[in-house]
């Protein structure tokens, strides 16, 4: 599982979860702090958040 800062930019909370990455507000605030393990850690907890609420953590594609 990588590091990387899951933000995709929507940055909506629904019950204190970002609908585009999953993270909790404090876990979107405190992520430069932490440590590797953690932010891994993070983003598995995301993963599963955002299958819950049923989203894809991915922008839409804008239609032309």
């Amino acid at each position: 599982m990588s590091a990387k800062n899951p933000c995709i930019d929507i940055c909506k909370f629904d019950e204190n979860v970002c609908i585009g990455c999953g993270r909790t507000k404090a876990e979107c605030k405190g992520w430069k702090k932490m440590e590797k393990d953690e932010r891994r850690e993070v983003n598995e907890l995301s993963i599963a958040r955002l299958k819950d609420m049923n989203a894809t953590g991915q922008r839409k594609k804008k239609k032309h």
